[in-house]
């Protein structure tokens, strides 16, 4: 396979204004809020916005966000983010969802995070990326774990939520092939 944003099961793809009504679903989803920090729901015309936006270079917008597509059904399974993009020290943050429970656990995180991994150092050429897991989020740590990311930090009791405060660990990865 030749294509880095894409694996044996899922591809990575812009985003398309017919994607509004799935944002609206997924950014609105309350359950979600913890995990990117939303207090507030987003609007249909906001997102639209955001949509539009994705035509501008990402080191303007300073973050890029493509939808996780099933290759069986061409269905959109989730989303991968980079965000918070800093050209001047090359680098990135990055974030993932794959929405549905019957969709977690198939593969499609661990493909996308390849795909973005390869994205980020081979068409960017940045030269690290990291993210921020909630402590309880064990299958998303153990993911990026998995990719080769190292807990660099703990932020204790960095996020309240209903059963009380929540630490968040800081993940790294360095790009293993400078230049």
């Amino acid at each position: 396979m030749n294509n880095i944003l894409e694996s044996d099961i899922m591809r990575l793809r812009a985003l398309e204004p017919e994607d509004i009504d799935i944002l609206y679903k997924w950014e609105n989803d309350t359950r979600l809020w913890k995990m990117s920090n939303t207090v507030a729901p987003f609007s249909k015309f906001i997102l639209r916005r955001f949509i539009e936006d994705q035509k501008y270079d990402i080191y303007e917008t300073k973050q890029f966000r493509m939808i996780i597509e099933s290759k069986r059904d061409g269905k959109a399974v989730g989303a991968i983010d980079l965000f918070d993009i800093d050209p001047t020290n090359r680098r990135a943050a990055v974030g993932i969802l794959v929405y549905e429970d019957r969709d977690q656990g198939q593969g499609y995180a661990s493909g996308a995070l390849t795909a973005i991994i390869k994205y980020s150092f081979q068409v960017l050429g940045l030269n690290q990326i990291y993210c921020n897991i909630l402590s309880n989020n064990l299958r998303s740590l153990n993911l990026f774990k998995s990719k080769g990311f190292t807990v660099v930090g703990l932020k204790v009791e960095w996020v309240r939520s209903t059963n009380g405060w929540l630490d968040e660990y800081m993940l790294q990865l360095i790009n293993p092939i400078k230049g």
